[in-house]
């Protein structure tokens, strides 16, 4: 039975939701570095992407909440891993190597972090190439980075108007509580999970997809609301139709982290070959709304709509979209 939705309320828990909060504090720093203007690449995107010979070297790279460490180290040790092979995926590549720096109190509170992210690389098939350690300070920290490289890229910047957008989850998972953690990988055979992130670049490699981006602590729509700015582009999303696990609240699904889980931009004629490559590996794929021209991003629930971002009053991680969206 579909949830009965109320629009306005969600809205309200979507905009104040923390991670949509969190994901603001990346503006600080792409404002004080400005890479983009110093290098050519450009920010905002999953990973780092280097053009290099007939490809590109993609660098990703997740620093922890301490909470989250204090109290899930193994599992803090083993996302370290986890979610940069995914975002490295996202950008339509494929994982090299990891190096980590951890920083604990002891060597007893650094083993199951690094326990963790040795249970990882085993399961990706990734070698640990490098690192830092530090077991003299005062709480356990935890930083780890990606090296891939991808033959053709699918970006955060090439979502077009007229794009519709798809999701594809795997729900085949839990929850790991107390965190919005949906994990869907520790038990999944590792050959069947390393065959499920191929698909991404393989989507990227066949040209079906204009942009994507992983799914990430700000949500769903928080993810959303990030691709859109990057590619000065507006999103509005049919919250019923997000693929979601049968019996979990709508406003708790999106704002949940899934281990699985990816946002695709899509020409409309594209469609249904994305969702039958996700279909094909038992992943949950849909077509939830479109890509608009006009800056905001939305959700929907039958001829009922509310904005959730507008870029013409501020940005959200990119300090120029605001200038973009009034040209």
């Amino acid at each position: 039975m579909a949830q009965i939705v109320n629009i306005e309320a969600l809205a309200q828990t979507l905009r104040a939701s923390a991670g949509l909060a969190a994901k603001r504090d990346i503006s600080v720093a792409t404002t004080l570095l400005a890479p983009a203007a110093e290098t050519g690449v450009a920010v905002g995107d999953d990973c780092a992407a280097i053009p290099d010979g007939d490809g590109y070297l993609l660098f990703a790279i997740e620093g922890f909440i301490n909470d989250f460490v204090a109290r899930d180290p193994w599992f803090a040790g083993w996302c370290g891993v986890m979610v940069n092979v995914s975002d490295v995926a996202a950008m339509g590549g494929r994982p090299i190597g990891v190096v980590d720096a951890l920083w604990a109190e002891n060597e007893e509170n650094a083993a199951p972090v690094l326990a963790g992210l040795r249970a990882a690389a085993l399961h990706f098939n990734l070698p640990i190439v490098g690192g830092h350690t530090n077991l003299r300070t005062a709480q356990t920290q935890l930083s780890v980075a990606i090296l891939g490289r991808a033959r053709k890229l699918l970006t955060s910047f090439d979502a077009k108007p007229g794009d519709r957008l798809v999701a594809a989850i795997d729900l085949r998972g839990r929850y790991r509580p107390p965190f919005l953690n949906f994990e869907a990988a520790i038990e999944a055979p590792a050959s069947r999970l390393r065959a499920d992130l191929e698909v991404l670049p393989a989507i990227a490699e066949a040209g079906l997809a204009h942009a994507a981006k992983d799914i990430s602590q700000a949500g769903l729509v928080g993810t959303a609301a990030m691709l859109a700015e990057c590619s000065r582009v507006g999103m509005t999303i049919d919250v019923g139709c997000v693929p979601a696990p049968l019996q979990v609240p709508l406003d708790q699904w999106l704002l949940t982290f899934p281990s699985y889980g990816y946002l695709l931009s899509v020409a409309p004629h594209n469609v249904d070959a994305v969702i039958a490559r996700f279909a094909a590996r038992d992943i949950a794929a849909a077509e939830i709304g479109k890509v608009t021209g006009d800056h905001r991003v939305a959700i929907a629930a039958g001829a009922e709509s509310e904005v959730i971002w507008d870029f013409t009053e501020r940005p959200l991680i990119c300090p120029a979209a605001k200038e973009h969206a009034d040209a």
